[in-house]
């Protein structure tokens, strides 16, 4: 079933979750690991993020240096076929730009289709960092993604000589941002980018992580003004280490509330800021189900723990 559809027939607020592949050379266990957890909640659908070729240059073992294209943490389609067979659940696979041309974009979705997956997040994807231009030729924006998919949910695929293309039929998903894009000048000019991901074709939006859910308010408020309809779901994630204050808002330029910061620093171990992490991220979630929000979408990271403890107070 698709996302959108979930969100129609439901009368309540939904539960789903984000999960990782297992790094290269790990097996799938862990992630029946985390499944077995938290299919007691009955999640809606799972996400499962798809991680874009590196390129990296090695040793030559002579004094110089060779490149090299690796992916850390491959198996995106096969991990969400194998939940969708073993768990009866549905799963979004996460669509990125970066390392991807639109060649290799048409053959994953080709891949979902053949297997019976109907849903995808369309996500622009981490710049390659190494400081070399990339080796393929991919799309630069989300949007031209969201076309892409669009185009083959039109039954038009990129060799426009094909006879008789199968049309897909996907639901497609993007992401927004309540504090902005990082990239962005102003809010005002992200959510002039995200309505043009929803007016490409998108029917919903899934918003990064945030801990201060007036910011979430506010954001839903402002979509609605410049007419974005599509839902908008709530991206939650508990704070768990003191690193956290730091590296959070270093990686994802979003800010943290001064009453979480100050309550974690004047905690005394590493188990009291999980579990304030945690509760204050159950109040977010009750506040957020009162608010209406169509769905909870947790970041689980590969710990089920977290999300499990959150889930039993909140679902």
């Amino acid at each position: 079933m698709k996302v959108i559809e979930h969100i129609n027939r439901s009368k309540k607020t939904l539960f789903s979750i984000e999960i990782l592949p297992p790094l290269k050379g790990q097996n799938i266990s862990s992630i029946y690991s985390t499944m077995d957890k938290l299919m007691e909640f009955s999640p809606s659908f799972v996400d499962v993020t798809y991680h874009r070729e590196e390129y990296i240059l090695k040793s030559d073992g002579r004094g110089g240096f060779v490149p090299q294209v690796t992916k850390k943490r491959p198996g995106t389609v096969g991990i969400c076929s194998a939940i969708s067979n073993r768990y009866k659940v549905d799963t979004v696979p996460h669509i990125i730009c970066s390392g991807f041309n639109p060649q290799d974009t048409e053959d994953a979705l080709i891949d979902l289709n053949y297997v019976g997956i109907d849903n995808v997040l369309v996500l622009r994807g981490d710049d390659l960092k190494l400081g070399t231009k990339p080796y393929k030729r991919s799309h630069k924006f989300a949007s031209e993604l969201v076309e892409q998919v669009v185009n083959m949910n039109n039954g038009v695929y990129l060799d426009s000589d094909m006879k008789n293309q199968s049309a897909t039929n996907f639901c497609i998903g993007v992401a927004g941002y309540p504090e902005k894009h990082f990239e962005s000048p102003n809010l005002t000019s992200d959510l002039k980018n995200l309505k043009h991901k929803v007016d490409c074709g998108a029917e919903y939006i899934v918003t990064q992580m945030f801990f201060d859910n007036s910011k979430f308010y506010e954001f839903v408020k402002k979509c609605r003004e410049i007419g974005i309809t599509v839902p908008i779901i709530p991206g939650l994630k508990p704070l768990t280490s003191k690193s956290q204050l730091n590296s959070i808002p270093k990686n994802f330029f979003l800010t943290i509330p001064e009453e979480l910061v100050e309550t974690i620093e004047n905690s005394k171990d590493d188990e009291e800021v999980r579990q304030i992490g945690v509760d204050w991220c159950v109040t977010q979630s009750k506040e957020l189900m009162k608010y209406g929000v169509p769905v909870l979408h947790y970041y689980t990271m590969g710990n089920w723990r977290n999300t499990v403890e959150i889930a039993k107070k909140v679902f």
